[in-house]
């Protein structure tokens, strides 16, 4: 009888999956902005900044409340969306330098490849940060591979690393834009070279000051982190960033309106240095931090109305979110720094970028597809980005070999509102940057190890289990109540959980 009603209850979901394979092949917009917060959103209750554009794909769609990335800092978050696969299962990659080489082989099955191979033109716009080129550093001087053309993409217009990193100059393809052969990039992490001032040399002129760590060259008026010389005619004006990459993102629209097509547009904005253009600034009176929230809005505005203007959008599935949590920070002093708290990033979560806490990874996730999702909705699902990889290749029809996208779940039905579908995943892992330590969220209840990795008592291993935290998000969703004391056996229950995930190699069903 159980069996029985078990499979009455999957009827919908199965009804759901069938109708996703029978429909024709959506556009589909992946936007990733970079460090937003959960509460950095009108739409997620932010007072103060204004976010009509972004705003709309809310009442036009559906708004999550327990989607996350999976790292909360960037380069890890990436490279599960793109891989299907948690970035702690491989050494190195943390947050990349400008200069370290490709990340994720070639040949690895990927967002953009499974999705080229369903017939669609696939396009990056936007930050890339997983490395390029070979071992033992990226050559910036001539053909630029492996990097996104080898993992999937069609053409690809992106900033290497971040914008507080060198090099700061865009890659077009395999080529650095605007590269002149008489004056040859050269980058180090390591040690200064050329004549390049620095942020720390004395009487150098500067836009905004940088803290430590982000004193090295200046370009632009703003120091960064690393050493480059050469490439003056390729380096990027931070002001212009965001047009630029609005109007190739509109340019890759346009060229393949035809469809179907993926564009995974992964915003600079709001990453620092926050250098908002001239247009934008003091109209969110919370500083530039909240100045580059409105230039943001204004990128996802000008690409939805250029669906519109096209007649793409309700053959289009747009998705919205962040990379992980906001920070205030002073990294920079961009002369507004004290407003930039009038804007709280990550509402009453606790923690925030680079934090196993819920401020870290919990993101604004937003879905609209007109026509295939109920527009004001709202879903308590829990879900991850490391989650698109399976999920489009249900939508698209596309079948993944076991050793693919090992830690990606297909999260179709709860992106299309079916609420009568099973939940589609009872568990996640969360890291920061490393391989330890990392946090198991199963249920209501997240597990967080603190400076190591928990371990089961069964385990032989010393020295002894880090402490770990505890914490019911039902009942305490800003985590001020650590339950591990008075919980020891269910903390003794999801740290084995979370040590057979990592034994196994893989968590999807």
């Amino acid at each position: 009888m159980k069996a029985h009603v078990t499979l009455i209850a999957l009827i919908p979901w199965l009804a759901t999956h069938l109708l996703a394979a029978s429909i024709a092949k959506p556009n589909i917009v992946y936007i990733l902005s970079d460090d937003l917060g959960y509460g950095d959103l009108g739409c997620y209750g932010a007072n103060k900044v204004r976010t009509p554009n972004i705003d709309r794909l809310a009442s036009q769609g559906c708004r999550f409340t327990d989607a996350h990335a999976t790292g909360s800092v960037c380069t890890p978050t990436r490279y599960a969306l793109l891989t299907g696969r948690y970035a702690w299962r491989q050494p190195g990659t943390g947050i990349a330098a400008g200069d370290t080489p490709a990340l994720i082989k070639t040949g690895t099955t990927t967002l953009p490849s499974m999705l080229k191979a369903a017939g669609y033109k696939t396009g990056l716009v936007g930050k890339w940060h997983l490395g390029l080129g070979e071992a033992p550093h990226t050559d910036y001087n001539g053909e630029i591979k492996p990097g996104p053309l080898e993992l999937g993409f069609d053409d690809a217009f992106f900033i290497p690393a971040t914008g507080d990193r060198v090099p700061c100059v865009f890659v077009e393809n395999h080529r650095v834009v605007g590269y002149d052969p008489a004056d040859p990039i050269h980058v180090s992490y390591g040690k200064k070279i050329g004549t390049d001032p620095t942020g720390a040399d004395p009487g150098v002129k500067l836009k905004i000051q940088g803290g430590p760590g982000h004193q090295d060259t200046v370009v632009n008026g703003i120091p960064r982190i690393g050493f480059m010389t050469g490439g003056k005619a390729a380096r990027w004006v931070d002001e212009e960033i965001a047009d630029t990459l609005t109007a190739q993102a509109i340019k890759f629209i346009e060229a393949n309106q035809a469809g179907p097509f993926f564009l995974y547009l992964a915003t600079h904005d709001i990453h620092e240095p926050m250098v908002p253009a001239q247009r934008f600034r003091g109209t969110s009176g919370c500083g530039w931090r909240g100045d580059v929230i409105h230039q943001l809005d204004w990128c996802v505005g000008e690409v939805l109305a250029t669906l519109e203007r096209l007649k793409l959008s309700d053959n289009t599935l747009v998705i919205f979110t962040s990379d992980n949590g906001g920070a205030i920070k002073d990294t920079y002093d961009d002369g507004t720094n004290a407003l930039h708290s009038l804007q709280a990033p990550n509402g009453l979560l606790r923690g925030g970028k680079g934090s196993l806490y819920e401020g870290g990874h919990r993101e604004p996730f937003l879905v609209r597809w007109p026509g295939h999702i109920k527009p004001g909705t709202t879903s308590g699902a829990l879900i991850g980005h490391v989650d698109a990889l399976a999920t489009f290749a249900a939508l698209t029809g596309q079948s993944l070999d076991p050793a693919d996208a090992p830690d990606s779940y297909n999260v179709l039905p709860a992106l299309l509102g079916e609420t009568d579908a099973p939940p589609p995943r009872d568990h996640l892992v969360l890291q920061n940057n490393g391989q330890t330590p990392l946090a198991l969220r199963q249920g209501d209840w997240i597990l967080i190890e603190k400076g190591g990795r928990a371990r089961s008592t069964n385990e032989k291993l010393s020295p002894p289990a880090p402490r770990c935290e505890l914490y019911n998000l039902a009942v305490d969703p800003a985590q001020k109540s650590d339950l591990s004391t008075r919980e020891p056996g269910r903390v003794e229950a999801l740290a084995a959980r979370l040590q057979d995930i990592r034994t196994k190699g893989h968590s999807r069903p």
